[in-house]
């Protein structure tokens, strides 16, 4: 029987255990240049007992970036920055993926150069603000793209892909949930277009799958994976009928060939999971939802031995325990994550959570 603790390989890069860590925003890459600190390589490296770890979102573009203090990785001086965290995480025996997000129509000009808006499939605003330097505002109208602003969207995947596998990560995850710009394009609510890009599930998924290929191309399909989230409301997402659609993604997907796709899995739908787990014909990563108030935790592991999932994504539980996969052999005990530490600034609840003796 497989656990969660043997090793798999991943598109010919062996990963220790079946444990990710999930990709989880901190917002602490201080000052213009979007970079992250010295305290990042201390904070990865510490998990780097996870089969693999995804980082926190990194925007590919200037314009993609959607919160303040999230790193990027489109210029050189981000590379860089980024070479001492994966360089850590080696040292460590680990395993790391960067994860690109491009938070499309979630941001405010307010938080982009000069001159930039943020941008979308269609010029619908979402519901709710933005938290910029000057408070919380309103979500702004984004600009649609055109033509060539596509291409420009996808070439900057592509590039970004490229910087990242220069700054010494195992490969790629490419943000295609959470509501943000690849959402966007799959979803009907935010998608009116009525070119090639939009109206039926098949041209709402072309972007998603053209940003796959380009950056597939750009850093090889071993080295590139996509992360979705059917159905999930978050930053004002509608998808009422979800199974066309992402039925129409995979297809795509399985002739591309990815390293995994990973699924942020909707609440009450694992018929859905287990629809998509099925359909998909490479390695399948599972975020799996659980009770209101529990993270995800030691009752999932038998989402391995029964085939449900290849890899296990964990998140707020290994905020708060480094040593994760330890812990979950033993049965525990485990520290409680404070979410009051995930998103603010400062440096508590970083990088000083104990680790077992």
């Amino acid at each position: 029987m497989t656990t969660a603790f043997d090793p798999i390989d991943l598109s010919g890069l062996r990963l220790a255990n079946r444990i990710a860590m999930a990709p989880m925003t901190r917002s602490r890459a201080y000052g213009p240049g979007a970079t992250p600190s010295g305290a990042a390589a201390t904070y990865y490296a510490q998990r780097a007992s996870a089969g693999l770890i995804i980082s926190e979102g990194c925007h590919p573009s200037a314009v993609g970036q959607g919160y303040i203090n999230t790193p990027g990785l489109h210029t050189e001086e981000q590379t860089a920055a980024w070479r001492p965290v994966t360089d850590a995480v080696h040292a460590a025996g680990g395993r790391i993926f960067a994860q690109l997000t491009h938070t499309g129509r979630i941001g405010h000009p307010r938080m982009l150069p000069d001159g930039f808006v943020p941008v979308a499939p269609s010029p619908i605003a979402a519901r709710g603000q933005a938290l910029t330097t000057e408070g919380r505002l309103d979500f702004a109208v984004p600009e649609e793209l055109d033509e060539a602003g596509i291409r420009a969207a996808i070439a900057d995947y592509a590039q970004a892909a490229r910087n990242a596998m220069a700054a010494g990560f195992d490969g790629v995850e490419i943000h295609g949930g959470n509501g943000y710009l690849i959402h966007q394009f799959l979803a009907p609510n935010t998608n009116h277009r009525t070119d090639a890009w939009g109206g039926e599930p098949e041209a709402r998924v072309r972007f998603a799958v053209e940003v796959v290929t380009a950056v597939a191309a750009a850093v090889g399909a071993a080295r590139t994976a996509l992360r979705i989230s059917p159905a999930n409301p978050f930053n004002d997402i509608a998808e009422p009928e979800p199974w066309t659609t992402y039925r129409s993604l995979l297809d795509a997907l399985n002739s591309i060939g990815p390293a995994y796709l990973h699924l942020v899995e909707p609440v009450d739908a694992r018929d859905l999971t287990l629809d998509l787990r099925k359909r998909f014909t490479g390695t399948f990563v599972l975020n799996p939802a659980t009770p209101a108030g529990r993270t995800t935790g030691p009752e999932e592991l038998p989402l391995i031995e029964d085939g449900t999932a290849d890899i296990l994504a964990f998140g707020a539980l290994f905020l708060a325990n480094p040593d994760l996969p330890r812990r979950l052999a033993a049965g525990g005990p485990f520290n409680t994550p404070d979410r009051t530490t995930f998103y603010g600034g400062g440096e508590p609840g970083y990088t000083d959570y104990p680790t077992l003796p």
